[in-house]
């Protein structure tokens, strides 16, 4: 039995392959390959988004006159999923990755600035072990730079203590301008308070206090003898007939009780039948 899938082909002992034409392709040829997104990007036309790892079916090319030592840039052309715009993105084989070309913008990725700042850190060390006088430059341009820094921490500082000032000022005319309302406020109850005081003494002078009550007498030289309530005022004799009139009345025993309470049976005075 032969077998389903065969991989040698018969070539018979007259094939002369140099016979065969080669076909023509132009020097710069595009080829529809399948791929994804390598990065998340925004197009610039209609503002889609479109997601890493979204497949396209896009046309690739290389890149003329650029290679990075020695090997090859591809370019990429896919369309928008929404818009239909074309947009190309290449290869970056330096820092494997791909940078993004034309018709859409790469989202933000903070990694990638972080790896930057290190590829710069080691390029700097890397170029200042051979240049002394990169050295005395970078030192310098680091020396302005935290200067530049510390005057404008000043400049912050500054600012913010005279704002703390200004706060402080208003605060302290606040208080006291609420101080002022409240002494204003206290000065006016003593006012009030007085002038119900003296209402009140005025009120209560004219009524004597019947305790405290002296009527002095004098007799006439012909040894008359007025009455004693004529001498009284209107006031004190109505004084004296209120209290007069509210005297409590005696509470009567009650009948055949004692001062316990208990019931007393009066002794019969009829005799005994016996």
């Amino acid at each position: 039995m032969s077998e389903r899938k065969v991989l040698n082909k018969y070539f018979p002992p007259d094939f002369d392959p140099e016979l065969i034409s080669r076909r023509k392709h132009p020097k710069n040829s595009q080829q529809v390959v399948r791929l994804m997104a390598p990065f998340s990007m925004r197009c610039n036309t209609c503002g889609e988004y479109i997601y890493k790892g979204k497949k396209f079916n896009a046309r690739k090319e290389t890149v003329e006159g650029e290679d990075y030592l020695g090997i090859k840039i591809f370019r990429f052309y896919i369309k928008c999923t929404l818009c239909s715009a074309e947009i190309t993105f290449k290869t970056d084989p330096r820092n494997t990755d791909y940078t993004a070309e034309h018709g859409a913008s790469r989202n933000f990725e903070p990694w990638r600035d972080e790896k930057a700042e290190e590829e710069d850190r080691i390029a700097k060390l890397e170029e200042e072990e051979n240049n002394p006088m990169k050295v005395l430059e970078n030192k310098t341009v680091d020396s302005k730079r935290e200067m530049d820094i510390l005057d404008a921490l000043q400049d912050i500082r500054a600012r913010n203590a005279r704002n703390e000032r200004v706060g402080q000022s208003d605060d302290l005319l606040s208080r006291l301008a609420l101080e002022e309302v409240e002494n204003e406020e206290d000065a006016e109850r003593k006012r009030l308070e007085e002038e119900d005081e003296k209402l009140v003494e005025e009120v209560f002078s004219k009524v004597p206090a019947s305790g405290s009550t002296t009527v002095t007498v004098k007799r006439k030289a012909d040894d008359y003898e007025p009455p004693a309530h004529t001498l009284l005022s209107s006031s004190a004799r109505s004084l004296i007939a209120s209290t007069a009139t509210l005297q409590p009345a005696k509470k009567r025993k009650p009948e055949g009780k004692n001062s316990l309470g208990i019931k007393v049976l009066k002794k019969s005075t009829k005799p005994r039948v016996t």
